[in-house]
């Protein structure tokens, strides 16, 4: 597979388009919350503050924009049976000693 990541203002427009905040921005891609998120925005060369989007985070985020709720919910099954806990939502409270991301 080749992977080039989108550039910070490649996610800046994505984010204006869907006319998101930062933290929703966050729990679209999967990530902790908006500090974190903003990582993936910034065009600062220190590496503590900018991080790359890689491809499991993209395919994520995108497939969550197009496919409908019963696809996901049909793969979030898949990953359960192979042993994963995951919940989309990110109000429900962490299983027992697990922490949310």
């Amino acid at each position: 597979m080749h992977y080039k990541p989108p550039q910070p203002e490649d996610i800046e427009r994505l984010k204006k388009e869907l006319g998101l905040d930062g933290a929703q921005m966050a729990e679209l891609f999967g990530v902790a919350g908006n500090r974190a998120f903003r990582r993936y925005t910034s065009k600062s060369d220190d590496t503590k503050n900018k991080r790359e989007l890689g491809a499991h985070m993209l395919f994520f985020a995108m497939a969550r924009l197009e496919l409908d709720a019963q696809t996901i919910e049909r793969v979030l099954q898949r990953m359960r049976r192979v042993g994963a806990t995951i919940d989309l939502n990110p109000d429900s409270p962490a299983p027992d000693g697990e922490q949310k991301p």
